[in-house]
């Protein structure tokens, strides 16, 4: 088989390819579908670089080979010489006459459980390690690479820079609750103190050491020497929890900017999902078409909702009238100091305004240690960004930049100070106004692909009972 430079199917189908017709080319991927008679054969062939597959056409009679061809069934992997010629069929421009093809890799059509169409996600979830070659998850893992590209440009040409915080961490500075360890201690026979506990001070680190739930605190560290950093990593959360909604291991986007007040945040975090939003749009079509027809008809339509409307900003305290004065009967009852549910800001921003809200001024008891107290003495200077279909998308604060005042609320939430010492030094040395917000990856990758559960947006999902792959 004479050796073709490969053409991606992406550039074949999508690119001007037209100055390659009645000329030969290599295409290489895995057979989607076969079909045909004793005369001619239509391969689907799919390499994953788009979610059309072309057609390869064989004339059976002119192979010598029928074993070769009994070869290329759903599931091989193959690579094909041919002419390109304009297609006789519909669905696409051209296709591929084979002159010589080559099996790189078989699959049995009685064990490859890929050979049928119209598997459950459910079922889909246990064979993570194929998964992807169905056209759902290449089209939402190409998705979550154009949706990773697109924030790393939009910081770079916003003058951030990019900081790499720690995976491993001493503690639970934000109080996020159940953490997974790290430790190298035997733990069948793990040395003890005098009181019977376990003595983390023999230890690989010296300490107690777990995955880090957040990489904010370490990014504020950043922001305090270089104006404007932005952080997206892996975090990690040992809750037990199986709903559509959770992960075990997730990966967050956490800016933090010296000199932001918390206007410049809501302002940054706009300008940041409008341009996530945009370039999905953009450069996502082929993918977003094929999710909405299979499985949210809405949307595009939510998609467009976030790019043509300034998202509405209005307190925490305002909210919570809306919706006890809009006779709705939630299922957890409204009330001043409680931490609003996905039931009631979906209603804010789908029944209320009809756009994205961005909620302030939140009850002190209900946030974070680190964010700035308002002169009324009972609300911080908070940010949730609330859109349709999914509530909060967006988290963040103004946070506290007074040494004494972060004190006081580090003491008041019972939070040991030897913890979080280097935080508070901070604000000894050149403390200076700062705001900042984290982003759930994959929460957004729910917004933009439609999909219902979280573990399908991921490529190896990490949930409670389950880390197969």
């Amino acid at each position: 088989m004479d050796q073709l430079k490969r053409h991606r199917v992406y550039d074949l189908l999508k690119n001007d390819s037209t100055h390659l017709i009645g000329g030969m080319v290599n295409v290489k991927g895995w057979v989607r579908t076969r079909r045909g008679n004793k005369k001619v054969a239509f391969i689907a062939l799919n390499d994953g670089s788009i979610i059309h597959n072309i057609q390869v056409v064989v004339d059976v009679q002119a192979f010598q080979d029928d074993e070769l061809l009994r070869k290329v069934t759903t599931g091989a992997c193959i690579s094909v010489n041919g002419k390109l010629v304009e297609s006789q069929g519909k669905g696409q421009a051209v296709e591929i006459q084979a002159e010589a093809i080559k099996v790189y890799g078989t699959a049995d059509p009685l064990t490859y459980p890929l050979q049928k169409k119209g598997h459950s996600l459910e079922f889909l979830r246990e064979i993570a390690h194929l998964r992807p070659r169905t056209n759902t998850f290449g089209a939402i893992f190409r998705i979550r690479h154009a949706l990773s590209f697109a924030i790393h440009q939009f910081f770079n040409d916003h003058g951030f820079y990019y900081l790499h915080t720690p995976i491993i961490t001493g503690s639970d500075a934000e109080g996020a609750g159940a953490m997974f360890r790290v430790t190298t201690l035997d733990l069948k026979k793990p040395p003890l103190t005098e009181k019977g506990e376990i003595d983390f001070s023999k230890d690989f680190f010296g300490k107690e050491t777990n995955l880090t739930v957040s990489g904010q605190l370490e990014g504020e560290l950043g922001a305090l020497a270089l104006s404007n950093i932005y952080t997206f990593g892996p975090t990690f959360r040992a809750e037990n929890s199986n709903t559509s909604r959770h992960l075990s291991e997730f990966w967050m986007i956490e800016p933090e900017m010296a000199f932001y007040d918390i206007h410049d945040n809501m302002d940054l975090a706009e300008a940041f999902l409008k341009h996530l939003v945009a370039y999905i749009v953009e450069h996502c079509e082929d993918d977003l078409a094929f999710l909405q027809k299979m499985y949210d008809n809405e949307l595009m339509e939510r998609l467009r909702m976030v790019l043509d409307n300034e998202f509405v900003r209005l307190t925490y305290t305002r909210a919570v009238d809306i919706l006890i004065q809009s006779g709705q009967s939630f299922e957890f009852p409204v009330e001043w100091g409680m931490d609003l549910q996905s039931e009631h800001e979906r209603y804010l921003v789908e029944q209320s305004f009809g756009k994205p809200v961005i909620l302030t001024d939140y009850p002190k008891g209900i946030k974070a240690f680190y964010m700035k107290m308002n002169d009324d003495g009972r609300t911080v200077r908070a940010m949730d960004v609330l859109f349709p279909g999914i509530g909060e998308i967006i988290g963040g604060s103004q946070r506290e930049e007074d040494y004494e005042r972060l004190q006081s609320r580090i003491r008041e939430m019972g939070i040991p100070e030897e913890d979080v010492w280097w935080y508070l030094e901070t604000r000894k040395f050149g403390t200076a106004p700062h705001s900042g917000f984290g982003l759930g990856f994959e929460r957004l990758m729910l917004f933009v692909t439609g999909m219902g559960n979280i573990r399908d947006v991921i490529p190896f999902p990490r949930a409670p009972q389950n880390a197969e792959f």
